[in-house]
């Protein structure tokens, strides 16, 4: 059937202004830094502090403050936990390649598979041959309802915990240890809140090698009819060992870095 020059036209302009729309909207913080870095070099030392500034701004002004006024602790919670479901859409991906990497003998040994993929390429290829480019975001709910509320509790957690160690101090002046309790408080309040939501996120992406499976809901579901609300904790005890001194060495590292780079920056 011949072609309409006037409909082919119109799919063209349609799907040209789609592109446009999709092109702005994934481009536009990073022309944002761009112009501020292009006009106001003097304020900015490159890309990630022009970034973390202007989120802070954004911070500040949703809360009412002025530009010098220091984020409570309920805001720094609540900024961590606003940024959070942008990383989701990073950590989806690379946790649904993590997850069935890590699960790939256990598939290939209960029968649910017949063939393992050993590497990163090749899950890679399989996600991608089986379900094309939207495969990568099979678990994307669940790690949405994981990370919001999860690192609410993580960065609140941290946050408090830093407030109750300062006891009317700065918390700029705390040492190694209080650091390193404080980080190890957030990965706790994390885990302990979202770990059955982090559970049934790993049954989604491991087992829809096996074929398409129900959704948060259904999977939730499912594991609690079957198996029981312990099934939802099962593997909370080595999550817990690793939480205290995995998140306290990193809050520790995060804050003498950047207290190291802030005095060499200050002293340049």
């Amino acid at each position: 059937m011949k072609s309409n020059p006037a409909i082919q036209a119109a799919i063209d302009l349609t799907a040209g202004a789609a592109g446009g729309t999709a092109c702005v909207l994934t481009g536009q913080p990073f022309d944002t830094m761009k112009v501020k870095m292009q006009t106001f070099p003097d304020l900015y030392r490159g890309l990630t502090d022009c970034c973390l500034k202007t989120y802070s701004q954004v911070v500040r002004k949703a809360a009412g403050l002025d530009r010098q006024a220091k984020l409570s602790d309920l805001q720094n919670a609540t900024a961590g936990s606003f940024a959070s479901a942008f990383a989701a859409l990073v950590l989806c991906p690379t946790e649904l390649v993590k997850c069935r990497l890590q699960t790939m003998y256990e598939m290939e040994a209960s029968g649910k598979i017949s063939r393992s993929h050993n590497t990163v390429g090749s899950v890679v290829k399989s996600i991608l041959t089986k379900d094309g480019p939207l495969g990568f975001y099979q678990g994307l709910s669940s790690t949405l309802l994981r990370e919001v509320p999860g690192y609410f509790c993580f960065f609140g957690g941290y946050e408090l915990s830093r407030s109750f160690f300062a006891s009317g101090r700065s918390k700029d002046e705390l040492g190694p240890v209080p650091l390193m309790l404080s980080g190890g408080v957030g990965g706790i309040c994390l885990w302990l809140v979202v770990y059955p939501v982090d559970c049934i996120k790993s049954r989604i992406q491991v087992l829809s090698m096996a074929g398409k499976q129900s959704g948060f809901l259904g999977t939730f579901v499912s594991v609690v009819k079957n198996e029981g609300i312990a099934a939802l904790y099962s593997g909370l005890k080595p999550t817990m060992v690793r939480a205290f001194p995995a998140n306290g060495a990193l809050f520790l590292a995060y804050e003498y870095s950047r207290k190291l780079m802030m005095s060499q920056f200050e002293a340049y």
